[in-house]
């Protein structure tokens, strides 16, 4: 399944943000912050890495509905295993 460089610009953003939450986490670590802070960090991060990720899925529901599995070039199996390795 191809991405839509227009349709991924709020992804891309998103996953930015988590790269840069990631490095704060690195620094936080590193200056020896409060367990409680960098655990929040973390969290953050992971959410927006998830959001991204089911994002990125549903794009491709949204073309298996509208175009169909086939014109989509969706495998349906596959896209179920990608969706449920975020759960």
């Amino acid at each position: 399944m191809q991405l839509d460089p227009e349709e991924m610009t709020s992804v891309i953003n998103r996953l930015r943000r988590a790269q840069g939450q990631i490095g704060g986490v690195i620094k936080m670590l590193e200056s020896g912050a409060d367990c409680a802070d960098v655990v929040t960090q973390v969290s953050a991060a992971s959410k927006a890495l998830d959001r991204a990720g089911f994002s990125i899925i549903s794009t491709g529901l949204e073309r298996c509905l509208t175009q169909g599995e086939e014109a989509a070039g969706i495998d349906r199996a596959k896209l179920q295993k990608l969706f449920l390795s975020l759960a």
